[in-house]
């Protein structure tokens, strides 16, 4: 009897846990949700961003290298390549972020009721010089003109995405305001250059010149809207 107890009790207790076992045992920590990894990646590029605006604006686009890029976010080289195939894709980028928004907002705004067209021209020059001319944007358009003859691809590109929406959206309100007889010279249409012109000016001003002779540029734009659009009559 006793035999038969031992050899039951051997039976019906409980084996080990495989030691084994606990190496398939699920992690402690759950995996972090794809959204998280996401936002992280996109800190990632809108650092690679920021660090690539500084690094072109202060070498230039033939002289910034990725690796200085790289070093400036504080991610290495290869992280770059996640998101950009190369330079030149990474400075449309910086071009689409930076500029591309403010054109859309410019001429997605509507006009406001009983506004003329000259008004709305000198709203456009308000903003272009406050949020272009005198920041860094105005950086990326002066290295854009600079550079952009040995680098005809980003040239192309920024008139693409940039320029000719100006150049559209200028013409239509040159065509507008020639059909209000506010604009006497119809062929000024052909040449909506001729309306933005100061734009230009002012930005190229402000980097080469204006220590020497300080430009009030939205002065300058609306005496160059006096000769377009005749002088405004004072009360």
């Amino acid at each position: 009897m006793t035999n038969e107890a031992t050899k039951s009790a051997r039976k019906s207790a409980p084996k080990p846990a495989d030691r084994r076992a606990g190496a398939r045992a699920p992690a402690s920590s759950k995996p972090k949700p794809a959204s998280n990894r996401a936002e992280r990646a996109a800190e990632r590029r809108g650092a690679i961003i920021a660090a690539a605006m500084d690094e072109f604006i202060a070498r230039g686009f033939a002289a910034t290298r990725l690796d200085d890029i790289a070093k400036r976010a504080g991610v290495a080289k290869g992280t770059i390549y996640l998101h950009f195939k190369d330079k030149e894709s990474m400075f449309e980028e910086l071009i689409r972020t930076a500029i591309v928004p403010l054109v859309t907002r410019l001429w997605a705004t509507p006009p406001q009721p009983g506004a003329s067209v000259r008004d709305m021209v000198e709203g456009f020059a308000k903003t272009f010089i406050e949020e272009v001319a005198t920041t860094r944007r105005g950086d990326l358009v002066r290295l854009i003109v600079a550079e952009g003859p040995r680098f005809p691809e980003v040239a192309d590109f920024y008139y693409r995405e940039v320029v000719s929406r100006g150049l559209a959206g200028m013409r239509a309100l040159i065509e507008l305001g020639i059909a209000r007889g506010e604009i006497q010279h119809k062929n000024l249409a052909q040449f909506p250059q001729i309306m933005v012109a100061p734009a230009l000016i002012a930005v190229i001003w402000q980097s080469l010149f204006s220590r020497h002779a300080p430009l009030d540029a939205l002065e300058m734009f609306r005496v160059h809207l006096d000769l377009i659009f005749g002088e405004r009559r004072t009360a």
